[in-house]
């Protein structure tokens, strides 16, 4: 996976870590919003692709809370003249469950890369006209042409992330880089946080057997069902990913988060840290696509195409701290954002870890009925 290693020019996911010039607020990538701050200078009409809207012009943007820069609708709004109302929406699940009863009038979403798979099957997602996103040149060539959407033809990525173990360095015993902690131990019996959602857990379940995460038969979902029942009474909670709070409250010294979800906390407590489970992980994308049914395709693409511009790029990652594959923005990053072992991780769990496929609703049925069953 050395794409994805420091100074690869790619964003991503979950990590800690400071960029220098991070916000005084802690986001996450599903936490409430708190402030979108004020218009910055030095952005041009280049960067959303031309075309001034005008004063009632408005463009609905359905995404992650806390996803984006501080200021970067501001800026939007500033060089088209374009407002953004931005609603939210908590798992991928939910996003799909919305737009399958019919857009009711989003422009911009932001789906995950198994789900650009699953809309794009469902044909629920417009195709890009990539003429009018000339930013994407912007992107590292590495994150174009992946299995969920080849060609591009419908999305953009937006982030990467990859999912690991944040963890309280002065509360556990050297760096705990297997999965086998979350899973399979009771050292850390009542302090132990992991993800909700049931594909993650199997998933990741799989890759501690030492399997591969996609392709998974049902004897090893049985197989990772009966060893999270014999663990689950030294897990304390499954989280909506908001496992970052609870590690920097001190509820927890372990927790199964996303490295930018951590990088975040990281800025503000050097007692947090971050590691990719030696068996490897899953690696995943956060995308822009146009919704089938979007009223303003047009504005759309210029929204699209002014979030790749260097500056944005730059300004949403200084804020988020996920890596971004925008590599023109990434150039303009500080040192300590590019060279952030959490925002970009290396070394062996990096090298073993895959990208996720989405393979048809069943699949996704026989995980989440192993799940409710754990939780039950």
């Amino acid at each position: 996976m050395t794409a994805f290693e420091n100074g690869s020019g790619s964003d991503g996911g979950s990590g800690s870590g400071s960029s220098g010039a991070r916000s005084p607020l802690r986001l996450s990538r599903r936490s409430l919003v708190s402030a979108m701050g004020v218009a910055a200078v030095g952005f041009s009409l280049q960067a959303c692709g031309g075309g001034k809207g005008g004063d009632g012009d408005k463009l609905n943007f359905y995404t992650w809370d806390t996803y984006i820069g501080e200021t970067t609708l501001a800026d939007f709004n500033k060089a088209s003249g374009v407002k953004v109302q931005t609603s939210y929406f908590s798992t991928n699940d939910e996003l799909f469950a919305k737009l399958k009863a019919g857009n009711p009038g989003y422009d911009v979403i932001v789906p995950s890369n198994e789900f650009v798979t699953r809309m794009r099957q469902a044909d629920m997602l417009m195709p890009l006209d990539l003429a009018q996103i000339p930013n994407l040149k912007n992107i590292a060539p590495e994150f174009l042409g992946q299995d969920y959407d080849p060609a591009p033809k419908h999305s953009v990525p937006y982030t990467w992330l990859v999912t690991g173990i944040g963890y309280r360095k002065s509360r556990v015993n050297g760096t705990p880089d297997s999965w086998k902690w979350l899973y399979d131990s009771d050292l850390y019996k009542g302090r132990i946080a992991l993800l909700s959602e049931a594909a993650d857990l199997i998933r990741l379940g799989a890759k501690y057997l030492g399997k591969s995460l996609n392709g998974i038969d049902a004897a090893t979902i049985k197989q990772v069902e009966e060893m999270l029942i014999r663990q689950k009474p030294n897990i304390k909670t499954f989280h909506e990913d908001n496992g970052q709070d609870l590690l920097l409250a001190g509820d927890v010294d372990l927790v199964m988060e996303f490295n930018g979800d951590i990088a975040q906390i990281a800025a503000e407590d050097p007692d947090i840290g971050f590691v990719v489970p030696k068996e490897g992980s899953l690696l995943n994308a956060d995308t822009l696509a146009i919704p089938k049914g979007a009223p303003r395709p047009e504005l759309a693409h210029k929204f699209i195409n002014f979030l790749l511009d260097a500056e944005a790029g730059k300004h949403i990652a200084e804020t988020i701290l996920y890596p971004t594959p925008n590599s023109a923005a990434k150039a303009l990053m500080p040192e300590s954002y590019r060279e952030n072992p959490i925002i970009f991780p290396s070394g062996t769990g990096m090298d073993n870890s895959e990208w996720g496929k989405f393979e048809g609703p069943e699949q996704q049925r026989l995980f989440e009925e192993a799940i409710t069953r754990v939780r039950a």
